[in-house]
């Protein structure tokens, strides 16, 4: 079953539902301490999911204690408790080795995880106990998991694809490795969007109307909990011919991007954590380090989060933290100045990512529109006054600082499912490390290694491009790295890690070269497609020796020319190069180009009428064609940096988290059955004091609930505190089937008055009826002769049946006792309207089609009925003018069919 839904936005953004079934989506706003759920569903086109406090961001926190795995803000209070338990920050750890700069980082801020290597794949692990390891994968899965449910539960079915915001420096390593943790959480990632992306998208999808062909330059400034980035966005409106005619899109495109990974938020955090653990040392209230505590550094680092939120509004505040280290309690005023001084160093770097973006972008700060804030960082009176001094502008605050990439990205996942149809909106995201390819060339007996740039800083993507090796004609091997990063500083550069990112063997060039010697072949080389996708990710698209093939026309059609088309046919089929964007161009070195040939469709009129004249005089010299062969060659890809997990590791890491939903499911269902089970209980114990049941029971009824409820009671305080949720039920089970019939005949009781009430206004309704039905039969008027005598028989004697019945019912039921079982049942009440309704209906139908027979006229009376139909037949017809300015009302049926096909089309 189809419906069509279609929501505005703002009266910009248009979502149209074609499916009910299956088709939510959801984006996740991934952060390092804070998550963002953003859903579209049918009826709801765009929202942010609550979580089940009903807050509208959830804490990235996961921990365990007991057997007992929690999420959010309940794994952060176990976090104070047990700081090992209890995992944060994960994202940055992503794809890293233990050595890396990033894990040392993390190590020194949070010295209680054990963390280790993993041996199998050069990446980290979280010893959590004697048994148990988790990698940042499998940490960031359950997270993501949790957030898959509470979408779930939002839109009230299941929900399968998403999109996940990126830090824009993301390497390739990282951002596979989140696809992989998406996807053991039974999550499919439509695309991975950078969170500075994101946040432009929202920007622009609800200021359409104010872009066009002028580019609009607009800064956003973002500094989250541990990094800062500056990204400068250019929007305007571009015309596409996609679908055959011309069509005028809004595009926004990433011009300039410049970022801090490690200035953040938890900086300033981690100063003001280690500044009040000085201040209470020097106190010297307990003998104790607080610095060798972790779960009073634990108090002291969530007390340092509250007091730097409240210092960015007020100019100074109480910190306090009642039994911190041995009982003792510490309180101490902290100012928004002490707090600057402390970062002082930290606020000095604020300057460089906006430097940066500058730099890359071209432009200065005159032309930038507006400068816009995100992140809870740029919440900082400091932030935001040397911004301020940077750009030389107002700062605009007119998104929301918490949600706006979430938004941004969920508004990307309903244009890229297949449910919605949103109104398109072009994003073209660059990139940050150059891509370069590297290969041997063999030159006068000596071997020279030669460099060529695939993809350059601050490319746009997505895109393909095609590297050609003309000189090589066995099998090779060429690698891809990343290309000079001489725009970064060098901590970034060893921050980013591996810099060797794939080594590529081909297999088969010889035979592929000899296979295709012939006459009249001249090799084109080897051509190597690579695509920068959606998500940021380089792919080998695939290799292909393309050979060029004079055919004479008079043997086009052997056999072997009908096999070079097709065999090129199908190699377009499957590389795309017959809808090859301007983009994808070869990367080696330029050669001069060939003569071409005019078009035939650039010849006047007056010069194809002389060559048609000429040809009808002297024969047409046959012009030989080219035809393109290309033959696949074999590659073979390593990865050179950190790999992914193998389908082994995935399936292993699958079934370990699958063990730990099991055993949370069990408990939230043993957590249910016993919150239902006393709450049954403690409800039948209440009721049985009231007068409604307790008269509607026998003595002996009334002891038998009395004591099984007691029973239930005493046991759930004392053996029943432990049992298993199978057993809940059993008991709650036998305790309904005890009150069943007791519930029943309370309910036959109280809706009974109400029910004999509606069958007696319909009985009377039906009398009314009745008598004037009777003046509209043959006998009585024949004239309206509607009715017969039969169904009007019919009708009385319905009426007078049930009258009887209700009176006999109801006196019999008077007389018995309210705990006697019930005679007179609402359901009997309702069979019985339902019957009298039938019989009034059918006549109350039949006289809504009843027409009078039609008498014959006169003579007179026709031939002027006649006369006056031919004068209305001779008036001039009147036309009724559309009024000005009044909507043209269009078939919908028309519209739904065409976006129906636009839909199911693939293009290969």
């Amino acid at each position: 079953m189809n419906f069509v839904l279609i929501v505005s936005v703002l009266a910009t953004t248009l979502l149209t539902v074609t499916q009910v079934n299956g088709i939510a989506v959801m984006s996740i706003d991934f952060g390092a301490e804070w998550m963002k759920i953003g859903i579209v569903s049918p009826g709801v086109p765009m929202e942010i999911v609550l979580n089940k406090e009903s807050k509208r961001k959830t804490p990235a926190v996961v921990s365990f204690k007991d057997n007992t795995r929690t999420f959010g803000e309940d794994a952060q209070t176990i976090g104070i408790r047990f700081p090992s338990n209890s995992y944060s920050y994960l994202i940055d750890l992503l794809a890293k080795d233990i050595n890396h700069p990033i894990v040392k980082l993390y190590r020194s801020r949070f010295p209680y995880y054990n963390i280790v290597e993993d041996t199998q794949r050069g990446t980290i692990l979280f010893q959590h106990d004697d048994e148990t390891l988790y990698s940042p994968e499998e940490l960031i899965a359950q997270l993501l998991h949790r957030a898959k449910e509470f979408a779930e539960q939002s839109a009230q079915q299941p929900i399968k694809e998403c999109v996940l915001t990126v830090p824009g420096y993301f390497n390739q390593a990282e951002r596979k490795a989140l696809i992989q943790a998406a996807e053991l959480a039974n999550l499919k990632v439509l695309q991975l969007i950078n969170d500075y992306t994101a946040v432009a998208l929202n920007y622009g999808i609800f200021r359409i109307k104010d872009f066009n062909e002028t580019a609009q330059y607009v800064m956003f400034f973002d500094m989250g909990a541990t990094s800062t980035t500056a990204t400068i966005v250019g929007y305007q409106t571009i015309k596409t011919k996609e679908r055959g005619y011309v069509e005028t899109h809004p595009q926004l495109t990433v011009i300039g991007v410049g970022y801090d990974r490690t200035l953040g938020g938890l900086d300033i955090q981690l100063r003001l954590r280690d500044y009040l653990a000085t201040k209470f040392n020097e106190m010297k209230k307990t003998s104790n380090d607080v610095y060798k505590n972790p779960r009073a550094m634990a108090k002291l680092f969530k007390e340092a989060g509250r007091v730097k939120n409240i210092l960015s509004a007020n100019a100074d505040h109480f910190a306090q933290i009642e039994g911190l280290l041995d009982e003792v309690d510490f309180k101490l005023q902290v100012t928004r100045d002490q707090l600057e001084s402390l970062c002082g160093d930290l606020y000095g770097r604020v300057a460089a990512p906006v430097k940066q973006a500058l730099k890359m972008a071209g432009l200065s700060t005159s032309v930038i529109g507006q400068v816009i804030l995100f992140g809870a960082g740029t919440r900082s009176p400091k932030v935001q006054k040397l911004l301020h001094d940077i750009v030389g502008q107002e700062l605009a605050k007119n998104i929301n600082t918490d949600e706006a990439a979430a938004m941004g990205a969920v508004y990307k996942a309903a244009d890229l499912s297949t449910g919605f149809q949103v109104k398109k909106f072009i994003t073209r995201d660059a990139v940050l490390f150059p891509v370069q390819v590297v290969f041997e060339r063999e030159t006068e007996g000596s071997t020279k290694q030669v460099k060529r740039t695939l993809f350059s800083l601050m490319n746009p993507y997505p895109q393909k491009k095609i590297i050609t090796f003309n000189k090589h004609t066995s099998d090779f091997s060429f690698s891809v790295n990343y290309a000079e990063l001489d725009h970064l500083p060098e901590t970034e550069i060893l921050s980013i890690g591996a810099l060797n990112l794939t080594s590529i063997s081909l297999d088969g060039v010889a035979e592929a070269i000899n296979r295709n010697k012939g006459e009249n072949r001249e090799s084109k080389g080897i051509k190597a497609h690579f695509a920068f996708d959606e998500s940021g990710i380089l792919k080998l698209v695939n290799v292909e020796l393309v050979i060029e093939k004079t055919v004479n026309p008079e043997a086009e059609n052997d056999e072997e020319g009908t096999l070079s088309k097709l065999g090129s046919t199908i190699s377009k089929l499957f590389t795309g190069e017959s809808d090859t964007p301007e983009a994808e161009k070869p990367v080696e070195e330029a050669k001069p180009e060939e003569p071409k040939e005019e078009s035939s469709n650039a010849t006047s009129k007056n010069e194809t009428a002389q060559a048609k004249n000429a040809t009808e005089k002297e024969p047409k010299e046959a012009k030989p064609k080219i035809v393109t062969i290309k033959d696949p060659i074999k590659a073979f890809e390593k990865t050179l940096y950190i790999n992914k997990l193998t389908k082994q590791q995935m399936e292993e890491s699958a079934n370990k988290l699958e063990k730990l939903n099991v055993v949370e499911r069990e408990l939230n269902r043993r957590a249910t059955a016993l919150n239902n089970l006393e709450s049954y209980v403690i409800d039948a114990q209440n009721k049985l004091y009231e007068d409604e049941y307790s008269g509607a029971c026998t003595e002996e009824e009334l002891e038998k609930i009395r004591t099984s409820c007691s029973e239930i009671s005493d046991w759930l305080y004392e053996d029943g505190s432990e049992a298993d949720a199978e057993t809940y039920e059993s008991k709650l089970g036998e305790l309904k089937q005890l009150t069943k019939d007791l519930y029943l005949r309370v309910l036959e009781h109280r809706e009974r008055p109400e029910a004999i009430n509606a069958l007696k206004s319909m009985l009377n309704g039906s009398v009314h009826f009745l008598a004037s039905a009777k003046n509209l039969t043959k006998e009585t008027n024949p004239e309206k002769d509607v009715f017969t005598e039969v169904e009007i028989e019919t009708l009385q004697r319905v009426i007078n049946e049930t009258q009887e019945w209700m009176d006999k019912k109801v006196a019999e039921q008077d007389q018995l006792k309210k705990s006697e079982p019930v005679k007179l049942t609402v359901r009997l009440l309702s069979e019985k309207m339902a019957l009298l309704d039938r019989e009034v209906k059918y006549l109350v139908n039949k006289i809504k089609i009843w027409k009078p027979k039609k008498t014959e006229k006169p003579k007179e009376e026709n031939v002027t009925a006649e006369r006056e139909s031919n004068v209305e037949a001779e008036a001039p017809e009147e036309t009724i003018e559309k009024p000005e300015g009044e909507a043209e009302v269009t078939d919908e049926t028309e519209e739904s069919e065409k976006l129906s096909d636009e839909e199911n089309h693939v293009e290969l």
